[in-house]
């Protein structure tokens, strides 16, 4: 029998956690930082799982997942509403908004924290917490705060508000700013609708840098690649042939390229000055090659810390700037880049582009905050990889288009924010199909 005080004598040996434990309970950390002052964690919180996945594109996470910085000026809403998850039910399904993360659930059964996106901005919840002086709003009386929200068809957002339950307070016009609709939803929150002018930036928003200016997927046989994608997907091509095609009328611009050895999402990522991107580039660890003017702006061929290739654009000033991600049939919709490392993945981009990422949904899953079409990144990866999610009107008829074309598919899924299928083309090329 081994001598107790003897076995005290045994040296200490540390041992490392289970990883997916620790990115676990770092996500849960990281969440529970969020909560309104004086807001307990609940016991009971389940650990997060990166947002839409498809690997999650889902729509994706080595630590440490230290929070991201807001950026200098960035005001996030926060709403107090009389039942929480009633409250987040609506949103998505009367404004398509998408959870970031799981809720955060108190003690008592109240959501402490929940967030959503929302016209591409982020929108916090809670339910009430009178004990720290947070009420929700009494739904028939005034307001003192309206929310702006930029969309695509003011229309047809409305119309989806009111039939799930909101009260059109001022029809849908037409005003030198923009078409206007405001609409007040069940929980007594004003939201101002707005499409801007025809001309006028997409979606009211200016060429930000770190947004995909264009996209191409590399394939090793272009033309087949064509054929496939044209079927499931209806896309139509301008020039090109064999190897190399541009696709009509995407959003953002897409593109094919073949003669890859392997296939993956090439990004094009927007920058205001070339030269300063590829200085930050250098000293994350990336590199580059030599700069290029090509009609649309001055281009230069990069890759990351991680092997990932990219190129970034400075853009001219024809109006040529990057596009956010479209929501017709056929356009990318989330890119998720597989990485070894998504802490060092967070790190490169965050310095070179501007980047900021939110726990997903799955572990070492991560989201972008402020990239147009979303990317996520997801970790512990042994090759690199863009995996593409793309628009379509009906998943099961996509899926069938796909698997007639050749390819394989999963059966559609459901998620909050959609449903989405797991694809692979006729030539071992993966992306998904989201009906979102």
């Amino acid at each position: 029998m081994t001598d107790p005080l003897e076995a005290l004598r045994t040296p200490i040996v540390p041992v490392d956690p289970d990883p997916a434990f620790a990115a676990a309970l770092r996500q849960r950390i990281t969440r529970a930082l969020a909560l309104p002052r004086g807001v307990a964690v609940s016991e009971s919180l389940s650990p997060p799982t990166a947002d839409p996945q498809p690997a999650d594109p889902q729509p994706a996470d080595p630590q440490p997942a230290d929070p991201q910085p807001q950026p200098a000026g960035a005001i996030t809403p926060y709403l107090a509403v009389a039942d929480a998850r009633r409250a987040l039910e609506w949103y998505a399904e009367a404004f398509g908004a998408r959870p970031r993360g799981e809720p955060i659930v108190m003690p008592d059964g109240r959501i402490g924290h929940a967030e959503i996106e929302i016209a591409g901005g982020v929108v916090m919840i809670s339910d009430p917490h009178a004990e720290i002086g947070v009420v929700a709003p009494t739904p028939d009386a005034g307001v003192s705060v309206t929310l702006h929200a930029t969309v695509a068809d003011v229309d047809a957002l409305a119309a989806s508000a009111v039939r799930s339950g909101a009260r059109l307070e001022r029809p849908a016009s037409d005003n030198p700013y923009g078409r206007i609709a405001v609409v007040r939803d069940p929980f007594g929150h004003r939201w101002m609708l707005n499409t801007p002018p025809a001309g006028g930036p997409p979606l009211g928003r200016s060429a930000r840098e770190g947004d995909l200016a264009y996209v191409s997927l590399w394939v090793p046989d272009g033309e087949q690649a064509a054929a496939f994608f044209g079927d499931v997907l209806g896309w139509k091509y301008a020039g090109g042939a064999g190897a190399t095609r541009q696709v009509l009328g995407a959003t953002p611009p897409h593109g094919i390229f073949g003669g890859q050895l392997r296939s993956s999402l090439f990004l094009c990522l927007a920058v205001d000055d070339l030269d300063v991107a590829r200085r930050r580039g250098r000293a994350a660890g990336g590199r580059d090659g030599d700069p290029r003017t090509e009609p649309y702006g001055r281009v230069v061929d990069c890759a990351d810390d991680q092997g990932m290739p990219f190129a970034l654009v400075e853009g001219t000033d024809d109006g040529s700037g990057p596009a956010g991600g479209g929501g017709s049939p056929g356009d990318l919709a989330y890119v998720t880049l597989e990485v070894a490392d998504s802490a060092r993945a967070r790190a490169f981009y965050a310095a070179v582009v501007g980047w900021r990422f939110a726990p997903g949904r799955s572990v070492d899953g991560w989201n972008s905050e402020n990239v147009g079409p979303m990317v996520g990144l997801h970790g512990g990866h042994a090759v690199v990889t863009a995996v593409p999610m793309y628009h379509v009107a009906h998943v099961e008829a996509a899926v069938a288009r796909v698997r007639s074309a050749g390819g394989s598919a999963t059966d559609p899924e459901r998620h909050p924010y959609g449903v989405t299928a797991d694809c692979v083309d006729d030539q071992g090329t993966r992306f998904y199909l989201g009906q979102l």
